[in-house]
């Protein structure tokens, strides 16, 4: 059986890169370098792996994730520290939150830490 992931985070553009919860030293180059490099382990390892930077309006972003979860059926959604970890974007992680429970709530949803430990998110929850 293969597995499918998604991996949700706030497009690396419109990230405040200088926010309480934003790892310092973080740039929306190394964001994308993170999640490709976690994306290319996934599917190296015979997962099919989806990625969805979303928009930091919640309104929008709950229409990316609902649109994105109605394509496929995943096993494991992971959820960027880039929405969970600045408290300005309380409301965009509840309302991704929400949706994934709503829209798939077979679903497992984990959390990285780095964009470059998405990977390792993902894999804790595969098979559970």
């Amino acid at each position: 059986m293969t597995h499918r992931i998604l991996i949700v985070g706030q497009d690396p553009d419109t990230v405040d890169y200088t926010a309480p919860g934003i790892i310092p030293g973080m740039t929306a180059d190394k964001v994308r370098a993170g999640v490709t490099a976690s994306k290319l382990s996934l599917e190296g390892q015979g997962y099919i792996c989806d990625n969805l930077y979303v928009q930091p309006a919640p309104a929008v972003a709950e229409a990316e994730v609902a649109a994105a979860l109605s394509r496929a059926t995943y096993d494991v959604v992971v959820i960027g520290a880039g929405i969970r970890n600045p408290p300005a974007n309380l409301i965009l992680l509840e309302t991704v939150l929400n949706t994934i429970h709503r829209a798939a709530p077979q679903t497992r949803i984990a959390f990285n830490t780095r964009p470059d430990d998405t990977d390792a998110a993902a894999a804790r929850w595969l098979g559970r």
